[in-house]
């Protein structure tokens, strides 16, 4: 799809209201400052302040920190103090490992109702949070923008957790999805919400899980229901292979990612001793499932044109249109890793906004 096809909407950016399920964060213009976040309050059983990704002490000894990315900060549209609703603050995703969910709520004004987004945040399986700067600011822009409720979980990284603890995350956050969709009469927060259009979007490694997630769940997400999953949207799919590709033997590296640490995630996340050909990193490696025979949902894959990871992700597009299955593919001229989630307010953010609207749009039907 030519990029100067896509139409650009010039209204103004509509503000969005910001749930989480364990306390109310206040967004304010001036900054993404957060307020008050009590899940930071969390704490291990030795009594020290817990993350609530990982349970790992919040301010652990410096060895063993993880890698904190310095990332933009943009400022934000204005959004009033969020209402308090007690049934979703009181529903962490998972007590056993410790995991939450951020939940955002668009202010506009609409007579029809807002489909559910699930945004599964990047960081090759090993790094990363909902309450990364990016991801967040990421997430206020997709639910104002399209508008849409958008629901951010953490999800166990690696290597204390590896895969498929990640995907088995993201079953369980489409799980608590289909628990409120029956309980929706009870909780004023999900009037207006329509659990029949569910779409995934995944960043990077949350692509890689998006995918998993769309072979896994088929057409329709029937063990899901009420909850219809209508489509998946995978941004820069983090797929792997034992074999380079040419972008990643002779491209060079980005400032986020290059061959080291791809092999390294790949080291720390998958099951001990299994390569890159793993069906969880190569969807079509030699012990991976034949998706000829497996049905999908439609699937959205969108890439810059200098990332490392371009060549599999064109790959990927092209062998599942040979075999018939409903796919887009839009590759964005001259950009890197993280393009859109590291500036969600640029430029090329709004071309990105304006795909994802148009195939939320063409399959919400």
């Amino acid at each position: 799809m030519p990029l100067t096809s896509i139409y650009i909407s010039s209204h103004p950016l509509p503000s969005a209201y910001l749930y989480t399920s364990s306390a109310s964060l206040l967004i304010t213009s001036k900054s993404y400052q957060l307020i008050r976040d009590r899940e930071t309050e969390n704490r291990d059983r030795n009594g020290f302040p817990a993350t609530a990704s990982r349970g790992l002490p919040r301010h652990p000894p410096a060895l063993q920190r993880r890698l904190h990315l310095p990332l933009k900060r943009h400022p934000l549209p204005h959004a009033p103090p969020p209402r308090r609703d007690r049934h979703l603050l009181r529903s962490p995703l998972s007590h056993t490992h410790n995991l939450h969910l951020r939940l955002y709520k668009p202010t506009t004004s609409t007579t029809t109702t807002f489909p559910i987004l699930l945004f599964l945040h990047g960081g090759g399986f090993c790094v990363g949070s909902r309450t990364w700067p990016n991801f967040h600011n990421s997430c206020l822009r997709l639910a104002s923008a399209l508008p849409a409720i958008v629901l951010s979980p953490d999800y166990r990284l690696a290597p204390e957790h590896r895969l498929p603890a990640a995907l088995e995350d993201a079953v369980s956050a489409l799980e608590w999805v289909q628990a409120q969709s029956r309980a929706q009469s009870e909780v004023d927060m999900w009037q207006g919400v329509d659990f029949g259009r569910v779409f995934v979007v995944g960043d990077s490694s949350g692509g890689n899980i998006a995918h998993h997630l769309a072979v896994r769940l088929g057409v329709g997400s029937p063990e899901l229901a009420p909850v219809t999953v209508r489509g998946y949207v995978l941004m820069a799919p983090f797929f792997g292979g034992t074999v380079r590709t040419k972008a990643e033997a002779e491209g060079p590296p980005e400032p986020m990612i290059n061959l080291e640490v791809l092999d390294r995630f790949w080291r720390l996340s998958l099951p001990a001793g299994e390569t890159a050909d793993h069906p969880l990193a190569n969807p079509f490696g030699p012990n991976s499932p034949n998706l000829k025979l497996i049905t999908l949902d439609p699937i959205l894959v969108i890439v810059g044109g200098r990332e490392m990871l371009k060549d599999r992700v064109e790959d990927y597009a092209r062998r599942l249109k040979e075999l018939g299955k409903k796919i887009e593919h839009v590759e964005f001229e001259g950009k890197q890793h993280g393009f859109f989630t590291n500036e969600p307010y640029s430029d090329v953010a709004n071309k990105v906004l304006q795909v994802i609207k148009n195939f939320m749009s063409m399959n919400s039907n």
